[in-house]
């Protein structure tokens, strides 16, 4: 046995093309079958493909980021090395709307909660006058950030509007 393993250790390190060649003839999988399929030298004698009932590979890198979310997804196209788009957004104008609408949202949360934590600083004041002003000053700067949320979201709607976006 242990001749045997050193018999074809030397033979790997001796002739690893050989090796090789039987790799290429018998894919392990469907990343290796998609591999082998658009190879130009590869004899289109298709490889066995060992516990995958059929492989899906895609024909471009469109073709592949289109069919991530399929069950189960495309292979990589062979010899492409594909970057998907993770956004949903293809526009400018979309992704500046969605930019707007977490930020809106964002300020939906925190304008109540600005308020409660003004009030509870106005109510335990005690007569303290600096406490009292920074009470008020937060009542006021979160109205004013507000608005301009409101605003930001108003003039984005009407610029949609008036550009016939929807």
């Amino acid at each position: 046995m242990r001749k045997t393993l050193i018999i074809l250790t030397v033979l790997a390190l001796v002739f690893p093309t050989t090796i090789l060649a039987v790799e290429v003839e018998q894919a392990v999988n469907c990343s290796d079958y998609c591999r082998y399929l658009n190879n130009e030298e590869f004899d289109k004698t298709l490889p066995t493909v060992i516990g995958e009932t059929s492989c899906d590979c895609a024909i471009d890198c469109d073709d592949y980021c289109n069919h991530l979310k399929d069950v189960p997804p495309k292979y990589q196209p062979p010899g492409q090395i594909c970057f998907c788009n993770p956004l949903p957004a293809t526009t400018t104008e979309y992704i500046i709307d969605n930019i707007i609408n977490s930020i809106f949202n964002v300020a939906i949360v925190l304008v109540p909660l600005m308020i409660v934590i003004a009030g509870f600083l106005f109510v335990t004041a005690g007569g303290n006058l600096e406490q009292t002003k920074r009470a008020k000053d937060i009542i006021v700067w979160t109205i004013v950030g507000f608005f301009i949320v409101l605003l930001a979201k108003g003039v984005m709607g009407m610029i949609q509007s008036l550009l016939g976006v929807s």
